[in-house]
């Protein structure tokens, strides 16, 4: 199997799509079902939520978990997001590129002008 594109500094989109596609079809034997997928993604999607309360939140980590565990949690969401588009036969790089024109269509304005943004008090990255 060939990791090659995951393992450059910049994989693109499309790289991801095919290396997650190999990965499964060699090591992982088969795709599982999208109903399975979706379900692995909500689990994820609540690992990341899990993660980021214990982190950013009011919540506090509880005894033997790990708060570097972050990274990996979004590569989970990352991976699983990509077989879902792999099978459902979603190019990911169209998809984004289309996303991010309507996004810039939408709210041109919308962001610039909204006062809550500008706000000195709000928690900022």
């Amino acid at each position: 199997m060939n990791l090659t594109p995951l393992l450059d500094d910049s994989p693109t989109l499309r790289a991801l799509q095919d290396t997650v596609d190999e990965w499964i079809r060699t090591v992982g034997v088969r795709y599982f079902s999208p109903l399975t997928n979706m379900a692995i993604l909500a689990e994820e999607t609540g690992e990341v939520a899990r993660l980021m309360a214990r982190m950013y939140g009011d919540q506090s980590f509880k005894k033997g978990e790990n708060p570097d565990a972050l990274a990996d949690e979004l590569a989970d969401l990352l991976w699983v997001l990509t077989a879902i588009a792999n099978q459902t036969g979603v190019d990911l790089t169209e998809a984004f590129r289309r996303n991010i024109e309507k996004k810039t269509a939408r709210d041109a304005d919308r962001h610039a002008s909204n006062p809550k943004l500008h706000d000195n008090n709000t928690q900022q990255r």
